[in-house]
């Protein structure tokens, strides 16, 4: 039976891990007891030859250990990749190993492929095939393609709501997705609520041990709104606190936890198991290589960013505050080495749009209308060194476009970024664009002005809006447009979704033009205009530090 657009946005699918089977690993007897791909495919970090093809195999997968009701022992796992969805021509296929200790999760990294194509792809396990994804790789590094569909998410809280706003943004078909943190969250059921209560709940406790976090990660998979998502696209990710735990900064936990170290570990080997990231994302003990660069032709290149492995520890005990050590030149958020391969790739970078995908606020945010000022100490605003250097870093560097992509806040935010915090008049350098979460915090609530009180003395505060949603773009060569979609309610299942507001950033021209509020939804994102290959075709992969 065909597999319909509509099938892949409506189903479920499965995936392993590309690593070699020990000697150590004992074979298991019998047949899976059940469907092991309950926790559906994923593909990542495309470039222009290859991506990364993601499952992971679990037959009971809430179960406490983290292992999903598997076997302990390897599990054969066999691909395909196919030009059409049909798996008539399929122009790639493989058998790797899924194994335990990887949580039975698989990643294949290909490449060799042709550039700016489509691709779908699924797994087999004994019996059992998993559901169909869908995938591209990149433009030719040297082309210039007319047009990209990207949409950019954060902050999906289970217990808080329903992932439909996933949904939504599947059903808009973007060619590529971009994941900027707290994609799920550690705490122990009915401990964050929202008012009125929480419509579902967290199994098992708190994340702090391995099985605790590849348990957690297992009910998120599970939710096939999410699914819907992954399978729709290839997706970048990066994360913020809450995969690990609220607030923290580089080996500082937000209270004292003499088994952090321990903690960040499983953390992070967990979300290496459940994302689709290249081998050279692979864990190091409390390591984790997660900064990284992505290039769409020579229309746009993502700097993805880690704003909380090498940071220094938020000043003055965190909170918004009016802290003298926000402004320590000395102080980081990105450590120096992140800070100096992203001011390397804005040197170097021949893109008509530079867009960093990272975390937490970087504009400006004084809540206080006096001449005090009082600022967030876990944004950029409490590391005003790092983003001096890296604001005056893109301008000496002549980037043409530069476009902060933001996530953490759960709201929808657009601002103008500026070189002069003292000086509203000064010129604009930038533009940021901050996405509300796809459920954290509740229903929230419309703001019909469209604007933040703060924005009266930070006139840069260009738009604001309280409800869930997501943000979603279309990058030509001439303008970058951002729609802020939103839905009305989270608490229930199946919410509608429609354009808040509309903004413009012209290339050339940093800074934000509205766009007339658009109350119906969108079309699909994705277009069949052809790329213009312009130099000759060239072979890279995903550019690493």
């Amino acid at each position: 039976m065909p597999i319909s657009r509509r099938t892949l946005l409506t189903s479920a699918a499965g995936a392993a891990t590309v690593i070699p089977l020990s000697a150590a690993t004992t074979p298991g007897r019998g047949p899976l007891p059940a469907d092991p791909f309950t926790l559906g495919v994923a593909s990542g970090d495309p470039s222009p030859d290859g991506f990364v093809l993601w499952t992971r195999l679990a037959v009971t997968p809430l179960a406490a250990d983290g292992l999903g009701g598997m076997p302990y022992r390897a599990v054969p796992v066999a691909w395909e990749l196919a030009a059409d969805e049909r798996f008539r021509r399929v122009i790639r296929r493989g058998v790797t190993a899924a194994r335990p200790d990887r949580a039975h999760s698989v990643h294949v990294e290909l490449d060799g492929l042709a550039p700016g194509r489509e691709f779908f792809y699924r797994f087999h396990a004994e019996r059992h095939t998993s559901p169909t994804g869908r995938t591209r790789t990149a433009p030719a590094r040297w082309s210039r393609p007319a047009t990209l569909a990207m949409a950019f998410a954060s902050c999906s809280q289970y217990e808080h709501g329903y992932f439909t706003a996933y949904r939504r943004l599947a059903e808009d078909e973007p060619e590529l997705i971009l994941h900027l943190g707290d994609y799920q969250y550690e705490y122990a059921p009915d401990t964050y609520n929202i008012p009125g209560g929480n419509p579902r709940d967290h199994e098992g406790p708190e994340t702090v041990t391995l099985a605790n976090y590849r348990q957690r990660h297992a009910q998120y998979k599970t939710d096939q709104d999410l699914q819907a998502a992954h399978a729709v696209a290839p997706w970048a990710v990066v994360w913020d606190d809450h995969e690990t735990e609220n607030n923290w900064a580089d080996e500082v936990p937000e209270q004292p936890d003499p088994n952090f170290l321990a903690r960040r570990a499983a953390a992070f080997q967990a979300y290496w198991e459940n994302m689709p990231l290249r081998r050279s994302s692979i864990p190091n003990g409390i390591d984790m290589l997660l900064y990284r660069r992505l290039h769409w032709g020579r229309l746009a290149t993502f700097h993805m960013l880690d704003t909380r492995q090498y940071r220094d520890d938020q000043g003055c005990g965190d909170g918004y505050k009016d802290c003298a050590a926000a402004a320590d030149p000395a102080r980081s958020i990105t450590g120096a080495e992140q800070e100096a391969w992203l001011l390397d790739g804005f040197r170097r970078s021949t893109a008509r749009w530079d867009v960093l995908g990272q975390q937490v606020f970087f504009g400006q945010r004084d809540n206080n209308s006096g001449p005090q000022k009082v600022l967030s100490m876990d944004s950029w605003d409490g590391y005003q060194g790092s983003r001096d250097r890296i604001t005056r870093g893109w301008v000496d560097a002549g980037v043409r476009n530069p476009v902060v992509l933001t996530g953490d806040v759960h709201a929808h935010w657009a601002d103008e970024l500026k070189l002069d915090w003292n000086d509203p008049t000064s010129k604009t350098v930038g533009t940021e664009l901050v996405c509300s979460s796809i459920t954290s915090g509740g229903n929230g609530a419309d703001v019909a002005s469209g604007n933040h009180t703060w924005a009266a003395w930070n006139p840069h505060l260009r738009f604001y809006n309280n409800q869930r949603g997501y943000v979603r773009t279309r990058i030509t060569g001439e303008t970058l447009t951002a729609d802020f979609v939103v839905l009305p309610y989270v608490t229930e299942a199946g919410a509608p979704a429609h354009t808040r507001a509309s903004f413009v950033i012209e290339d050339r021209v940093p800074g934000l033009h509205t766009v007339a509020d658009n109350p119906t939804p969108s079309p699909s994102l994705r277009t069949t205009a052809p790329e213009d290959q312009g130099a000759e075709t060239v072979r890279q992969e995903t550019e690493r530090p």
